[in-house]
């Protein structure tokens, strides 16, 4: 969890819950909650509408709306967060309505990615998705980017860099996507001078374990934290499989439920090492009852980045906080903390690629 201090941003939280059978509200609200921690900000009230659909003008309608602006008042929010996706013209009018900062859940994501972008692609990368993200859905909008400035959706590499003005902003996105076209070209480069080593690309939700199971495959110290999104560049390890036996395991960076699209295209290099892999290590938190749509949301990412025919194995992390009897999951049991199942897995990738 992200540290606070005493006069950290207090957020409202609004969600409309479409009362979908297949898809809950529940988890997505914890998964949101998360991530508005990460960030810094305390939620003090959440406001759950039961709609059949979402308000075209106000996504919850406007006395909803102006409900909102009540409880704002009484619980000293600063902030309004919206967990569903929201239109320029929903985001327009609650504007109009509410003297708040209106953040919504890829705002978040992208704000979560800033904190964590540590090298000079990582960095980019983050840069290029928020000028992405407010050249589509805020200019689009007339709305001033300079009400954002400094505050959360806005954090990051490229937030002295955000003009209102159009052009600027194009030419942007034009070097940095000149920029990371340079680095995809260099990797390949690098890439292509590794020996035949096999390439494992570790593939999961957001906060699984991948980085905790790299460091116990290979004895290593990758940055470990219990959050969202704490590794976003790509990470190889020589991982020892079985005697004169060893592989390239790379960490890759976690996904969520509805991907951001302009977070999928800007992290493409990264996701690059997907493809390059001869295998797809699945991990999936065996502890969180919520695996099955953690899983299908990884699932739909793969499908849409073209790698549904990449062999894969479907590894479930964290058994030892699992508790009780393990469900039959299809894929191995192992524990990245206690070293369960472990030696099982080098195993089945020796197996693999003798």
């Amino acid at each position: 969890m992200a540290h606070r201090t005493v006069d950290a941003p207090r957020a409202i939280i609004v969600a409309v819950d479409l009362e979908d059978p297949s898809r809950p509200i529940e988890p997505e609200l914890e998964e949101f909650f998360a991530l508005i921690e990460a960030t810094g900000v305390r939620p003090v009230d959440t406001v759950v509408q039961r709609r059949a659909a979402v308000d075209p003008a106000y996504l919850v309608g406007r006395g909803k709306a102006l409900e909102l602006l009540e409880r704002a008042a009484e619980v000293h929010a600063t902030h309004l967060f919206v967990l569903n996706e929201l239109r320029p013209r929903q985001r327009r009018n609650l504007e109009k309505l509410l003297p708040l900062p209106i953040v919504d859940r890829t705002m978040v994501i992208l704000d979560v990615f800033a904190r964590h972008a540590r090298s000079r692609e990582g960095k980019l990368q983050v840069e290029l998705a928020q000028l992405r993200y407010r050249q589509s859905n805020l200019l689009g909008a007339g709305a001033d980017l300079s009400r954002l400035g400094g505050g959360v959706g806005t954090r990051g590499p490229g937030e002295t860099k955000l003009e209102t003005d159009r052009r600027r902003i194009a030419q942007r996105i034009t070097h940095l996507s000149r920029a990371l076209d340079d680095v995809r070209r260099a990797r390949r480069t690098r890439r292509s001078g590794h020996t035949r080593e096999p390439l494992i690309a570790l593939v999961g939700y957001t906060n699984v374990g991948k980085s905790s199971l790299l460091n116990r495959l290979a004895r290593s110290d990758v940055f470990v934290a219990d959050q969202p999104f704490a590794t976003l560049d790509p990470t190889v390890r020589r991982v020892y499989l079985a005697p004169e036996r060893y592989a390239r395991v790379v960490d890759t960076v976690g996904f969520i439920t509805d991907l951001p699209k302009d977070l999928v295209n800007a992290f493409r290099a990264t996701l690059e090492e997907l493809d390059e892999a001869d295998l797809l290590l699945l991990v999936n938190d065996a502890a969180n009852p919520d695996w099955p749509r953690q899983q299908a949301s990884v699932l739909t990412i793969l499908h849409e980045l073209g790698l549904d025919a990449k062999p894969r194995l479907a590894l479930f992390n964290k058994t030892d906080a699992q508790g009780g009897e393990l469900p039959a999951l299809a894929g191995l049991p192992v524990s990245a903390k206690t070293g369960a199942g472990i030696e099982a897995l080098r195993s089945e990738l020796a197996q693999r690629f003798p």
